[in-house]
């Protein structure tokens, strides 16, 4: 938990409506758009639910706006210490990420996270905003980004368009990684308003 006190189900929500509403988006659109049930994305706004990786990254991609714009929370000052044991995670199929933190600079967000694919795991994802880098810390990661393949070790590095079609499998065991997404300013929901996108702690 947060300073606030709020749980990644209640920033969503708030966020996830603000972010609909100015989109002018009814219920209905968003679902056609992100292909999740009307009646879930209802719960969501209502603070109600399990939100999952699939579901973040899905919402992330149909309302064109980076993961921490939906799971924004105030920007601390001073030093920042993030404990993984009191991150709340968001869960998918293949993997767990434990976001950390938001970073701005020169205009451009990058978005810090703990990621771990588990053991004989698959994660899929059909695209969203952004960058992604992924440095591998321990195990073998195979990478697959539209039609090509990669498989990193400890210390490897992989980068591309998130955009595209990608999956990440766990290939010896569980895979610990660090995970960051790079987002324009143009890409960012909250520029505008000049709202910090921090993520201290929660796809």
């Amino acid at each position: 938990m947060g300073a606030s006190g709020e749980s990644v189900r209640d920033v969503l929500a708030g966020n996830l409506r603000r972010a609909r509403l100015e989109l002018g988006l009814s219920l209905s659109e968003l679902s056609r758009r992100s292909k999740i049930g009307k009646a879930t994305l209802s719960q969501l706004e209502a603070g109600a639910g399990n939100p999952t990786i699939e579901t973040v990254f899905s919402l992330s991609r149909a309302l064109e706006v980076p993961i921490s714009d939906l799971l924004d929370r105030q920007e601390p000052s001073g030093l920042t210490v993030v404990r993984a044991a009191e991150v709340e995670v968001l869960r998918g199929e293949g993997v767990d990420l434990r976001p950390l933190r938001g970073i701005e600079s020169g205009g451009a967000m990058f978005e810090v996270y703990d990621q771990q694919v588990r053991a004989g795991r698959r994660q899929d994802s059909l695209g969203h905003v952004g960058m992604e880098h992924t440095i591998v810390q321990s195990g073998r990661l195979a990478v697959r980004v539209d039609d090509r393949d990669v498989e990193l070790g400890p210390g490897d590095y992989v980068g591309f368009d998130a955009r595209l079609p990608h999956s990440y499998t766990a290939v010896e065991g569980p895979v610990r990684s660090v995970l960051l997404l790079q987002y324009t300013a143009d890409q960012r929901l909250h520029a505008s308003a000049g709202t910090p996108s921090h993520l201290v702690e929660t796809p």
